[in-house]
């Protein structure tokens, strides 16, 4: 990916999408070392990590065609050896590093786009056999999300880049409601980060309060102020996502997604998530 100045800002981190699919498998499938990260060009760089020991992998750059992950890269489909110190089929170009993990079996999938690989997920174990046919279907089904993800995203700064030469042609500075929306649910959803300071993740919210203002509203009356975590599902939701989408742009479960969408239902003094968003909106709450 190659954001320009207004997407970088609008589009949500494609490492934080992948990060929560190397959650899920391995809350839901018991693997003990999940890792992977972005393609750049040729080159695929480690960013994520989950049940690792030692640093040895983070940071690591991975060239196509070289170890497990180059191959399954340039081959575009999932590949796994058994035992890696004996593996035949692979280059032994990173063995240090994944040896030093205690890895033996380990399966790579890439996420395809087009064709082309935009990241790659691995599930590893440290004793040797075959990777099972469950965790292999949790990394595969994973790997697919991430490539519908991506490809969203990609056609929403396709659309954004497109919008914004129409509106260099006429001379046009101000954002559309649209813009501003956008660009406060990304500054809510930063703020939620855990990894962000808190005094970071403090101006970030400011910042998106200030963004309230720019859309003019009716102000109606709240019976009790909304949550920080309230406001942040509640702008995910006027940006048309579901639940799950929210969870996973927030890194929460959908079922906390939903009890936050019950208590600011009942604070708005509404009964669906449209409503919810249209009161809130009313009330200045998001833009």
């Amino acid at each position: 990916m190659a954001p320009g100045k207004a997407d970088a800002l609008l589009r949500p981190r494609d490492t934080d999408a992948l990060r929560a699919e190397l959650r899920q498998v391995a809350t839901v499938g018991s693997v003990p070392v999940l890792f992977g990260g972005e393609v750049h060009g040729d080159t695929l760089l480690l960013s994520e990590f989950l049940g690792t020991r030692t640093a040895m992998l983070r940071g690591l750059g991975v060239r196509s065609s070289s170890g497990l992950g180059g191959a399954s890269m340039v081959a575009g489909r999932p590949m796994s050896v058994t035992d890696y110190r004996s593996a035949s089929s692979i280059t032994h170009d990173y063995d240090a590093p994944v040896l030093c993990e205690g890895i033996r079996s380990i399966l790579a999938v890439p996420v395809l786009v087009d064709g082309v690989a935009r990241a790659m997920l691995y599930g590893a174990y440290r004793v040797g056999g075959p990777i099972g046919d469950r965790t292999a279907g949790l990394m595969v089904a994973s790997a697919r999300r991430l490539s519908m993800e991506f490809k969203v995203r990609d056609e929403v700064d396709r659309r954004l880049r497109l919008r914004e030469a129409h509106l260099a042609g006429f001379g046009e500075t101000v954002a559309a409601p649209e813009d501003i929306r956008a660009v406060h649910a990304h500054l809510r959803r930063l703020a939620s980060d855990s990894t962000v300071a808190p005094g970071t993740a403090a101006q970030l919210r400011r910042l998106a309060d200030r963004l309230v203002g720019a859309i003019s509203a009716e102000q109606t009356a709240v019976s009790a102020p909304l949550t920080a975590r309230e406001l942040d599902v509640l702008a995910q939701v006027a940006m048309g996502c579901t639940n799950s989408e929210a969870a996973q742009r927030l890194s929460l479960k959908p079922e906390t997604v939903k009890s936050y969408l019950r208590s600011a239902a009942a604070k708005l003094g509404t009964k669906t998530r449209y409503e919810s968003v249209s009161r809130a909106r009313r009330a200045r709450l998001i833009p």
